[in-house]
């Protein structure tokens, strides 16, 4: 008993999660045998079991692993392109004052433009091929990045700075041992945020301008009214958010083990 006890303890966020999304999956699938759906609403409506039924028929048929290797790799280049871009400059504004002052109009301005405006000028500068979405998926990921980043540094405790810079440190050595480390658990909610804003751009980006991908393979379902296929997307996509989001937050654990323990749930 107590080693159950034990084990429901260490996993008890894993045990509760995975249960509430069986919980909803399986409501999901009791639906259509419970209520009587209006005839308008049934034709459209899809369950759990169908939808695995179309995504492995969709595998057997080679169908949806080009859809699958094109949608990862515009997701994969325009997060890795707003990471090498979004947590310097976050870094850069923060500690510097100039920069601040030079950049942050342009980062406002950027910030509040819905991304879709750029998508028919990124079209007509780089044509219906990968970059164009690669592009706004970069410009969807940049922002939440940049800006949590620059806000953690913020409000890194001035009086450590002080300290370090007491014995002697330089700029990069203060970066290195106080700003990062206290500017992480805003990093990683900037990299969550941006998860999630690359897979809108890649779906946005597919949607309208792309005969390959998961965003185009639901775009063409949707139009002929594929409900079961238009679902393997969005599972697939949340399946993609889900991991990508759990490994940011385990390499935070990792990272953040030096902190309090009540600065871990911050």
């Amino acid at each position: 008993m107590t080693r159950l006890v034990n084990f429901y303890t260490e996993r008890e966020h894993h045990i509760l999660g995975g249960g509430f999304i069986l919980l909803l999956i399986l409501l999901w699938e009791l639906v259509p045998h419970v209520i009587a759906l209006p005839k308008a609403l049934s034709l459209f409506f899809t369950t759990p079991l169908r939808v695995l039924e179309v995504c492995y028929e969709l595998v057997v048929r080679n169908e949806i692993q080009t859809h699958l290797y094109v949608s990862a790799v515009e997701f994969l280049l325009g997060l890795g392109l707003a990471i090498l871009a979004g947590l310097p400059l976050g870094l850069i504004m923060g500690r510097s004052s100039a920069a601040d002052a030079m950049l942050d109009p342009y980062v406002t301005a950027l910030n509040a433009t819905p991304r879709l405006v750029f998508l028919p000028l990124l079209i007509l500068w780089l044509g219906l091929g990968i970059w164009s979405k690669v592009m706004i998926v970069f410009i969807g990921a940049l922002f939440p990045l940049l800006i949590n980043t620059y806000e953690g540094v913020k409000n890194v405790d001035r009086v450590l700075v002080n300290v370090v810079r007491s014995f002697g440190a330089n700029e990069w050595q203060v970066m290195k041992m106080v700003v990062l480390p206290n500017s992480l658990p805003y990093i990683v909610v900037g990299l969550r945020l941006a998860i999630g804003r690359a897979i809108l751009g890649v779906v946005v980006g597919e949607f309208f301008g792309a005969t390959k991908g998961l965003g185009a393979m639901m775009a063409k379902a949707a139009s002929s009214y594929q409900v079961d296929i238009v679902f393997v997307g969005v599972a697939i996509f949340m399946g993609i958010s889900l991991v990508f989001t759990l490994t940011v937050k385990k390499i935070e654990a990792k990272l953040s083990r030096w902190r309090p323990e009540e600065a871990k749930t911050f």
